[in-house]
């Protein structure tokens, strides 16, 4: 009886991840979550790239692509959080963060249950620090990334081509004309200092960040496997370490979540002061981004789809219309007329028309595409410069040897 019994148990812990019950979120919806970002990341960055032919103002936002996504995270994430309690992407699904507060009694510790865990209210550091793990942490983690990557590319063009002692990518070039000699060394220490420790921190990052990646990737595989199994609440080490749970909305949870929004922006409404005209002004302006912060979430996705299904229809459009417009090779120029003044051509093409004998390693004159023997040809050409044919002017660096002689 007692195997069966945690056999039941077993089987209603694998429905209740499978299937959605409670407010447990299933491993579906939090790994949904996680990889929003970077999905919406990528969509930007190519729609981006895409406006970016047109508009070449905009390249500058993908030369600082990082800082851009960054910065646009960080008002996502903040205004979620302050909202919601939850993360931009947390929410867009319906959940919740939640502080864990442990409470074991004899009973729980017995049936190895989680009745014991108690949820409440994120506070104001959580919060802090929710947003600093959601996009200041993956910020640092992508600019060294791509450091690494660089490094790493260094380090493959020195194996294969030789190490300089400095690059061209890495130095720093300062006009120091007119410069007194000792400013001048000075300067040239400083830089060399500089380039020196800024070259070794780069080493650095590019020999410790395979470890860290790989110990930052065991670590998120642990934890989600570990989630997928039910043996822990918390889905990532960050939500570990701040001591959070994310949980399922309840109707009543969204409902409160609506009332306090509307009673925040009341009461930012009422801090306005000033004139007349200036609270109007500075109303108008919050209107608009509280707009622009409330269809934020499902504006970005569906624009992005919409763009992206507007590119796949004119593209299969262009491809439909670009098929049957194959057109056949443009016929050969037509031959040189030859000189009257100029060498008769033999009926027979194998004979060369200067020796009147089989033609011996055949040349071709670029000029005017008769072909000769080279021993004849060249002597023409070096004495009279032209074509002994069409008598266009030649050279000798005209004569091309022909492989193959029809």
């Amino acid at each position: 009886r007692e195997r069966e019994r945690e056999r039941e148990r077993e089987r209603e812990r694998m429905l209740f991840q499978v299937g959605g019950q409670g407010t447990r979120p299933t491993f579906f919806e939090m790994a949904a979550a996680q990889q929003l970002p970077a999905s919406l990341r990528a969509a930007i960055t190519y729609s981006l790239g895409v406006m970016a032919l047109r508009r070449p103002i905009l390249h500058k936002a993908l030369d600082y692509e990082d800082e851009f996504f960054a910065l646009l995270m960080l008002v996502l994430e903040t205004h979620s959080m302050r909202t919601t309690d939850a993360s931009f992407s947390e929410s867009l699904y319906g959940l919740r963060r939640r502080a864990v507060k442990t409470k074991l009694t004899k009973d729980a510790l017995h049936a190895n249950t989680t009745d014991g865990i108690q949820h409440s209210g994120l506070e104001k550091h959580q919060k802090v620090l929710s947003v600093v793990f959601l996009v200041v942490l993956p910020y640092f983690k992508s600019k060294l990334h791509s450091i690494y990557t660089r490094e790493r590319e260094a380090a493959l063009q020195a194996r294969l081509w030789g190490s300089g002692d400095e690059r061209f990518d890495d130095a720093d070039f300062v006009d120091i004309t007119g410069s007194p000699v000792a400013q001048t060394r000075a300067s040239d220490a400083e830089l060399s200092s500089r380039a020196h420790v800024l070259k070794q921190v780069k080493k650095a990052i590019g020999a410790c960040y395979p470890w860290i990646h790989a110990g930052h990737e065991g670590l998120a595989f642990a934890y989600q496997l570990l989630y997928l199994l039910d043996a822990t609440g918390f889905y990532s080490l960050g939500l570990h370490v701040l001591g959070i749970h994310v949980c399922r909305a309840t109707g009543q949870e969204l409902m409160d979540t609506s009332s306090r929004i509307s009673r925040m922006r009341s009461y930012e409404r009422e801090r306005l002061r000033g004139p007349p005209w200036l609270k109007k002004l500075q109303g108008a302006l919050l209107t608009c981004m509280y707009a622009v912060l409330d269809y934020a979430q499902t504006g970005l996705i569906a624009s992005v789809f919409i763009f992206k299904m507007m590119e796949w229809w004119y593209q299969s459009a262009e491809e439909r219309m670009s098929a049957p417009t194959i057109y056949p090779p443009p016929p050969p120029p037509p031959a040189p007329k030859v000189a009257k003044e100029g060498i008769p051509l033999p009926s027979d093409r194998t004979i060369c028309p200067l020796c009147s004998e089989k033609r011996a390693n055949p040349s071709v004159v670029t000029v005017s595409g008769f072909v000769f023997c080279y021993g004849c040809i060249f002597k023409y050409i070096s004495q009279y410069k032209r074509c002994p044919v069409t008598l266009i002017p030649a050279q000798a660096e005209d004569i091309r040897r022909l492989y193959h002689d029809m």
